[in-house]
């Protein structure tokens, strides 16, 4: 029993599937610093509002000021580039996951934590711990030795994505004294008149409609650590539901989840990206060999019982 449990949180997979990870999450990074988590330097100019969250307070982290709010831009700008390139992957993982780490606390201390980047700082903690193939050749994005390592790092960012979901019902629980109230209420009417949205006023006309959503979305936190053990084409489709949650919610309430979103990738198989194209190309060269046939060789084939 320890053992299935074991194999389960280190499965083996390959080495191609962190790279590809190290790439877009570290330049998901750079835009999230840009377009998201974007004020963590303006608080910097003004230490006076800050009130620090409780891992600040845990870490005794000091207060944002202009010159450790720029110091930390620049850091994070120039490891995630390093990251992303899959050059020193673990030197670069270990500075910007606590650097980041930092840059998000500080972003969220006005109250307002945002879940959506759960995923997403849990993924670059456990990104540094698979070590590169030193004995690889070619790319690193295609790279088919197998780890447990990259398992049990790729484990940790699925949980974290299901958690998002999860732990959001049970808060969906909590905050109505853990009564199933949530789904019945008008939280989304109250959503759509504080955010209008021609899609959203629409539906504001079909109140029942609105009710449905409601159900579906938080039937679907309950049961979404269940996409942690489907397989194949249902996980798949696990997956599509959850990315299309999040469609539907830009539609209605031009609100995103793409941190969470792009963590989704983990349970892509990205590492068999590189061998399908290689793969595509040698067929296509393979087709093409006829017609770089010697002008002989094709005279001779065109003759009589050639």
């Amino acid at each position: 029993m320890l053992t299935k449990a074991a194999n389960w949180f280190t499965p083996t997979i390959a080495l191609a599937r962190i790279a590809w990870l190290r790439t877009i999450l570290y330049l998901f990074v750079i835009l999230d610093m840009h377009a998201f988590v974007r004020d963590t330097r303006l608080k910097g100019e003004h230490p006076g509002l800050y009130q620090p969250l409780f891992l600040a307070r845990l870490f005794d982290l000091p207060k944002p000021s202009v010159a450790n709010t720029t110091t930390l831009y620049v850091v994070l700008i120039v490891f995630c580039l390093l990251g992303a390139s899959n050059r020193l992957p673990r030197l670069a993982g270990w500075v910007v996951a606590p650097a980041f780490t930092w840059w998000v606390l500080i972003g969220m201390s006005d109250g307002k934590v945002d879940h959506d980047h759960l995923a997403l700082v849990i993924a670059l903690w456990v990104l540094p711990t698979v070590a590169p193939n030193k004995n690889r050749t070619g790319s690193v994005y295609a790279d088919q030795t197998t780890s447990e390592a990259a398992g049990w790092a790729v484990r940790c960012v699925q949980i974290s994505v299901i958690a998002t979901y999860f732990l959001s019902a049970v808060a969906k629980l909590r905050s109505a004294g853990w009564a199933l109230t949530w789904p019945g209420s008008a939280i989304l009417t109250w959503a759509i008149v504080r955010r209008p949205h021609p899609v959203g006023e629409w539906l504001l006309h079909h109140p029942w409609l609105l009710h449905v959503m409601q159900w579906v979305g938080i039937i679907g936190e309950f049961l979404s650590p269940l996409v942690l053990w489907l397989k194949g084409r249902w996980q798949l489709l696990g997956a599509l539901f959850f990315i299309g949650f999040h469609v539907a919610n830009t539609a209605i309430l031009l609100i995103h989840f793409l941190p969470t979103v792009v963590c989704w990738l983990a349970f892509a198989p990205m590492e068999r990206i590189v061998p399908w194209f290689q793969r595509r190309r040698k067929s296509g060269g393979d087709a093409g060999e006829p017609e770089d046939q010697p002008e002989e060789s094709r005279q001779a084939q065109q003759q009589p019982g050639a």
